[in-house]
């Protein structure tokens, strides 16, 4: 279990700005949700069962959920204790997420220095809990809080999962940020790892360029999830960053179970590109920070198969982490919620999905 410390909390008095203190009274606890990971071999079948027994993942009800969790999580954890071993044992995404978490509270603080500001991370299916960060939130003295989910597209299977889990835990006054798949920061900081990544490689003629993010059963999309709507605003944001003259397609990543799930696949894509003869490069368009899915599905799994069918070059940009355009994205959201309390939010302030998305995040999470 993850301790959590308040050791070097500043008392309520005061904040600490660059080079002077200044007295506030209000404490904005800011909520970063990610999906989590398993911290050690030991912790992967507890994780896999927290994950599939979740209502957002598998919605049959109880005690339905529970007996198909029990056997999915029985099922792949042999598989998934292999994968995670490849990464030391378990997830790096509660370190990466704690890299971010300290790097928004530097900018937001040296932005704003009437206001005391500390994040938290907060995981889905392993510690630290939503529950116990908003135990923490509370003891810390929050006045308010902030919710940023890590994940930039909206769905009701992550975000939505998460500010649920929330609400069950605190009541403390909340602004949310929902989405943010197509702002300006968060799109060139993705093109600019794109674009180290190819002048590393010594900048390879025509690349193909494959924007990969997680899959979702494709029935979710049609009862109303913005997920893949939103996906095709990020790659359309970035791609105004970049060459015209590349090859840009979106595919996904990370299907499990026999449903049909949106595509085309990242597997099938790098298929077509030794058909086609094209180099590809890969960008984890949907995922800010490194794990299972990153590290190992992407660099191996389809590193490997790339190999086999001899792509002239396979190459992958990094996850965001604390990259410092993607924070400052953040904390320009940070910003606009801190104004705006007890509201939902996306990029824009307003609704950003079509009235036909009826899980959009402005319906979702009130």
């Amino acid at each position: 279990m993850t301790a959590i410390s308040f050791k070097d909390t500043p008392s309520p008095e005061t904040a600490k700005g660059p080079g002077l203190r200044v007295m506030t009274s209000r404490r904005v606890a800011i909520i970063l949700f990610n999906l989590g990971g398993p911290d050690r071999q030991e912790s992967v079948r507890p994780f896999l069962f927290n994950l599939f027994n979740d209502k957002a993942i598998i919605g049959a009800p109880q005690p339905f959920r529970f007996l198909i969790a029990q056997l999915i999580s029985r099922t792949r954890e042999k598989l998934a204790k292999a994968n995670y071993a490849l990464m030391g044992g378990g997830s790096p995404i509660l370190p990466e997420t704690r890299k971010q978490a300290d790097a928004l509270e530097q900018v937001i603080s040296q932005r704003i220095t009437n206001v005391t500001f500390k994040c938290f991370p907060a995981m889905r299916y392993w510690h630290p809990y939503t529950k116990d960060v908003a135990k923490a939130a509370a003891m810390w003295g929050a006045t308010d809080v902030i919710l940023l989910p890590l994940y930039p597209q909206f769905s009701s299977t992550t975000t939505a999962s998460s500010l649920e889990a929330w609400r069950k835990a605190s009541e403390l006054p909340a602004a949310t940020v929902c989405c943010y798949p197509a702002g300006a920061k968060f799109a060139q900081a993705h093109a600019d790892a794109i674009l180290q990544t190819w002048r590393n490689a010594g900048s390879p003629t025509r690349p193909r360029l494959l924007f990969s993010a997680h899959g979702l059963p494709q029935q979710v999309v049609d009862r109303g999830d913005p997920y893949q709507w939103q996906v095709e605003r990020s790659a359309a944001a970035i791609r105004g960053f970049l060459p015209a003259d590349w090859d840009m397609r979106i595919c996904y990543q990370s299907r499990v179970g026999p449903l049909k799930w949106i595509g085309p696949s990242t597997e099938e894509e790098i298929h077509r590109a030794a058909k086609d003869g094209a180099g590809i490069i890969v960008s984890p368009i949907a995922f800010v920070s490194e794990h299972v899915e990153t590290l190992v599905e992407l660099d191996l799994e389809y590193g490997q198969l790339a190999k086999r069918l001899q792509l002239s070059f396979y190459l992958r940009t990094p996850a965001l982490g604390p990259d410092p355009r993607f924070i400052d994205a953040l904390a320009d959201l940070v910003e606009r919620a801190l104004g705006a309390p007890g509201t939902v939010q996306s990029e824009t302030g307003g609704r950003l999905c079509p009235a036909t998305y009826g899980l959009c995040g402005h319906g979702e999470v009130r």
